[in-house]
């Protein structure tokens, strides 16, 4: 009985693979078995970094929101504390976005908890 290959799949495989490091240097983005170990690490690195990218911007929020609430004499956790004392909603985000991008707004709102 002739052997049977699944000449379709592997290529397709292959393909998939080299494919997804295109842009690579060298040897990585042409020999299959070296570009497929620099895939699957950067597959790796971007789950990973998929949730570091949400603690860095959350602490530049808070770095945004620091100096704009020592602008206007308070602290920040001086400040987070009397928004949630006061019941006002505003996530860090938005509190960042206002400091940066709008300080009127940001004075209001300093105001409002002072």
């Amino acid at each position: 009985m002739p052997r049977s290959v699944n000449a379709v799949a592997s290529r397709r495989r292959r393909k998939k693979i080299l494919k997804l490091a295109k842009g690579y240097y060298g040897s990585r983005s042409k020999v299959y078995t070296i570009a497929k170990n620099t895939v699957e690490k950067g597959l790796q690195y971007a789950y990973r970094d998929r949730k570091t990218k949400k603690r860095e911007f959350r602490a530049l929020w808070i770095q945004r929101i620091n100096a704009g609430a020592r602008q206007q004499g308070l602290s920040y956790s001086v400040l987070i504390g009397k928004l949630a004392a006061k019941n006002i909603g505003l996530n860090r985000k938005v509190l960042a976005d206002l400091a940066l991008n709008n300080p009127d707004a940001f004075k209001a709102v300093v105001d409002a908890v002072k």
